[in-house]
């Protein structure tokens, strides 16, 4: 096998199927460059599958929802329920039993609103639905093909290098002829070549599989956290609203709340540990998916030359 097959051997039939003619050229000089382009067609198809990836790695409107929990969370603890406890005679006579009571209705309806615009901040949400979960599938299932051929190119070039290197040791033994040692050096420059191209496909290869867990486990992540936000936390709010309703209607009206005021408190308290946990799985999501974002993007031709 002479040195062109050698290299040739480097790619692939399709990356060779789909090599250009190049202008007349030397021999030598058309050898270094497919040292230096070994795989080039498989780090462009990884890179358009890092960059498609990349389009399903965030949440369009997870920010907006972020911002909203971290308003209900501050907002909640501020409801003061003291102002529901039972008044005395002269409260109830003066009038100031129907003005607290109207304080607690105000900020109850404060903090509502902030409930409302919650729960239409997280029905902007999309649903990552079977189209979206088979689209992210096949690209993984793409960028694995892509990443094991690079793998093979990786072996042949490595197993290419060894014969070339063994082969420029004998050559090197008594050579006298000028013209013989300067294609030697100029194969030893190739080699060096091959190793820098096959280090980075190396590179390249490493970051694909964390790159490919991430992207699967962050749609299920993703799936999950919309759900809990759209169905749950939106249930919890529902209850939250109907037990404090009652109650703060009656305290407008200077009364206690029919039912008392453990019930209305207690409902308060589950929300507000609701509000905390989705506002902590949010921002664990945001986090999850930025890291995502680097590691997809590492696998984008920015980071090692097409």
């Amino acid at each position: 096998m002479d040195e062109s097959d050698r290299t040739a051997s480097l790619m692939s039939p399709a990356r060779l199927a789909q090599l250009k003619p190049r202008a007349a050229t030397t021999p030598a000089a058309w050898l270094t460059q497919m040292a230096a382009d070994a795989g080039h067609m498989h780090v462009k198809r990884i890179a358009e599958l890092g960059e498609l990836l990349q389009a399903q790695a965030r949440a369009p409107g997870l920010a907006a929802v972020v911002t909203r929990l971290e308003e209900l969370a501050e907002a909640l603890p501020k409801l003061d329920f003291s102002l529901l406890e039972p008044q005395g005679w002269w409260a109830r006579t003066s009038g100031k039993s129907k003005t607290s009571g109207g304080e607690f209705a105000t900020q109850f309806e404060q903090i509502d609103e902030e409930a409302v615009d919650l729960a239409k901040a997280a029905g902007t949400l999309p649903a990552v639905g079977q189209a979206d979960t088979a689209l992210i599938e096949r690209a993984l299932a793409e960028l694995d093909v892509e990443c094991r051929a690079v793998e093979k190119i990786i072996d042949q070039g490595a197993r290419w290098l060894q014969d070339m290197r063994n082969q420029i040791k004998v050559r090197q033994v008594n050579v006298i002829d000028p013209q013989e040692q300067r294609a030697i050096l100029d194969d030893s420059v190739r080699c060096d070549i091959l190793v820098d191209r096959l280090k980075m496909l190396r590179t390249l290869c490493n970051a694909v599989s964390p790159a490919a867990e991430q992207a699967r486990a962050s749609g299920a992540r993703r799936a999950a956290l919309v759900q809990s936000l759209q169905q749950s936390l939106a249930s919890e709010m529902k209850d939250w609203r109907n037990a404090l309703a009652a109650a703060a209607a009656a305290a407008a009206g200077g009364k206690a709340p029919a039912q008392g005021v453990h019930g209305p408190l207690e409902a308060h308290k589950d929300l507000q540990a609701s509000v905390r946990k989705a506002l902590s799985g949010c921002e664990q999501l945001l986090t999850q998916e930025q890291g995502l974002v680097r590691s997809l993007a590492a696998l984008g031709s920015s980071q090692l030359p097409a």
